[in-house]
């Protein structure tokens, strides 16, 4: 959908927590099997952090991303699969800040529905427009925000070993998500939906 931000990052220590609402997507094995502990400096995502944003809300508060996710019957539903295509960096190479799958099959249709619903999804939670065009992509791992420049060209040496292009992938239904209540493996949980 967006280079920056795809979503929301590592928690800060005393920051507001983030919201967005996302489809799941399903790792099966593929992603263990497939996307191999990343260099110093990038964070893999746990495979039940897997997800494709459809509106980023930001720094909200609950009772705005309730709001705004009344709305999620408006989404098409369609399509429930897709398949993944090449892993690249979101945002400029030398300052990306994230490392994910753009959708391959699916992704007109997924792109064209998110055109569709994500202003008025924005609009509820009283958040910044997103002007950018969508861009259906799954995150797979992040830098640090203040990485070295060695790094993120670690990250994207990494990210050239990795094709997964035409593996299948199910799409779940919208979902609430915001940061994990505690830090850890996983960076997000659904609040609703899913």
């Amino acid at each position: 959908m967006s280079d920056a931000p795809a979503g929301p990052a590592a928690r800060p220590r005393g920051g507001r927590p983030n919201w967005f609402i996302a489809l799941p997507v399903d790792a099966g094995r593929w992603f263990e099997d497939s996307v191999s502990a990343p260099p110093e400096g990038l964070r893999r995502f746990h495979p039940d952090d897997l997800h494709l944003t459809l509106a980023f809300l930001g720094a909200c508060g609950e009772e705005a991303a309730r709001r705004a996710f009344a709305r999620a019957s408006e989404w098409p539903g369609a399509p429930r699969e897709a398949t993944l295509g090449p892993l690249v960096p979101m945002g400029a190479p030398a300052r990306y800040s994230a490392l994910a799958f753009l959708l391959e099959q699916g992704r007109a249709e997924v792109e064209a529905a998110i055109g569709r619903v994500r202003d008025g999804w924005l609009a509820a939670a009283g958040a910044r427009p997103d002007t950018r065009p969508p861009k259906a992509h799954v995150t797979v791992a992040r830098p640090r925000r203040r990485g070295l420049a060695d790094e993120r060209r670690g990250g994207l040496a990494w990210a050239a070993t990795i094709d997964v292009r035409g593996q299948p992938i199910a799409l779940g239904r919208p979902a609430l998500f915001t940061w994990a209540a505690e830090p850890g493996a996983r960076l997000f949980r659904v609040i609703d939906g899913g």
